[in-house]
């Protein structure tokens, strides 16, 4: 049997992985946590064969969660669940460590098939994701600075470039001005920008303001 703990701040998502295994004989919920620091105590308590993370936990941006369960627990299999199109996560996960990326979109039976290929130790390629892995290794190409982003500095991104004072971006996102200022000079050094207007010219070319 295979024994998972679910980690995704949305009580809505946790229900949803767990009626959808009740069922199923081969798998069985060991535990489910709301953030990255209840994920990280749960594992090392009932040591899962498997781990459903969220790739926006509130506590762990991005890829940090995987990096963090990677860190801690370098034998555990990790399946990452996201909100997220493949396009801007999937190589990137696979890449840092993860089994698999499944789309929040995906059906019942998609999901089902990844959390069995996963905690079982096999690597989980759904359609999009095998055809972005083909389509790189046959036409490898730069992705926009923009795609290296974790979401919470693409969200600050969005809402820099709608013309949000420092001061209003945290007060929208509930964190504080340092916070921001601490994403936004990650945004510069990645995206090669030295001023916010450098960046709502950014993110007005590519679409991105809010």
């Amino acid at each position: 049997m295979i024994r998972l703990v679910i980690a995704d701040d949305h009580e809505l998502i946790r229900e949803g992985i767990k009626k959808l295994v009740r069922h199923c004989a081969d798998l069985k919920v060991a535990g489910e946590a709301a953030d990255l620091k209840q994920a990280l105590a749960l594992v090392a308590q009932v040591r899962p064969d498997l781990v459903v993370l969220d790739i926006g936990l509130p506590d762990a941006d991005g890829l940090d969660g995987l990096a963090a369960l990677r860190r801690h627990f370098p034998d555990l299999h990790v399946l990452m669940l996201s909100g997220h199109p493949e396009e801007r996560y999937a190589l990137a996960a696979l890449r840092a460590g993860a089994l698999g990326y499944v789309s929040k979109a995906s059906g019942s039976a998609e999901l089902l098939e990844a959390l069995r290929r996963a905690g079982q130790g096999t690597r989980w390629l759904g359609p999009r994701v095998s055809a972005l892995l083909m389509q790189e290794a046959s036409c490898p190409q730069a992705a926009p600075p923009h795609h290296l982003l974790t979401p919470r500095e693409s969200e600050i991104v969005v809402l820099i470039g709608a013309g949000l004072q420092i001061k209003q971006v945290a007060a929208e996102l509930g964190i504080s001005i340092s916070s921001v200022n601490t994403y936004r000079t990650r945004i510069f050094r990645k995206m090669g920008l030295s001023t916010n207007a450098a960046l709502i010219r950014y993110a007005l070319q590519h679409g991105l303001a809010g």
